[in-house]
């Protein structure tokens, strides 16, 4: 009997502490990107891919940091005379999130809402295609634009672990950026200040550890 009470005893810290949560969570999506405000007469929807990664200090909070790439929704379709030919120029725009979340785990950290934001960085870039891959020797694009500025985001999404160790999650979430612009004509987008907003909902997969 005594010997029984010392193990209660024992165990009695364990059983008080919350359940385990992972701390680090690496995600991988693609979705669609919606253009609105100043872009909505300039640019479409095109489809989105990120990467993401979270550190959750705690149960109910995680820090984040990301990058979105929409792909070609300005519809740039511009050549490059190059020395062995025309080169295809093509449009990309990057979001680059930094901020935090706030998370509501469900069914002992089986589900898990989540909605936050922060500061962002957007950048729209033209790109020429490289005729080589990976060899190493690439093409400079002296005729290509690029416009950026800074702004915010917010998000809103949700995961549910495929696994029993609750290594590996399936999920959604939406992006709302918004920031100015600036920089050269990009596409039709006149070379003036904008308002830009983008929406972004992809599936991610993640892998928490």
């Amino acid at each position: 009997m005594k010997r029984a009470l010392i193990l209660v005893l024992a165990a009695a810290p364990l059983l008080a502490q919350p359940y385990a949560f992972r701390k680090h969570y690496i995600s991988a999506g693609g979705g669609g990107g919606v253009p609105a405000n100043d872009l909505s007469p300039f640019f479409s929807a095109s489809p989105v891919v990120g990467f993401h990664y979270g550190y959750r200090f705690h149960e109910y909070f995680q820090i984040d940091a990301g990058f979105d790439a929409v792909f070609h929704a300005a519809k740039v379709r511009d050549f490059f005379q190059s020395e062995i030919g025309d080169l295809r120029i093509r449009d990309f725009q990057y979001m680059v999130p930094l901020g935090g979340r706030a998370i509501l785990p469900i069914a002992s950290n089986r589900v898990l809402l989540s909605f936050g934001g922060g500061a962002a960085y957007l950048r729209y870039q033209e790109s020429i295609r490289q005729p080589f891959g990976d060899s190493g020797f690439r093409f400079e694009c002296p005729v290509c634009r690029s416009r950026s500025g800074w702004g915010y985001y917010g998000l809103i999404g949700g995961s549910v672990a495929l696994d029993r160790a609750q290594h590996f999650r399936l999920g959604v979430t939406t992006r709302l950026y918004r920031a100015d612009t600036t920089g050269d004509a990009f596409g039709l987008l006149p070379p003036v200040r904008s308002s830009d907003s983008w929406v972004n909902t992809a599936a991610e997969f993640t892998f928490s550890f």
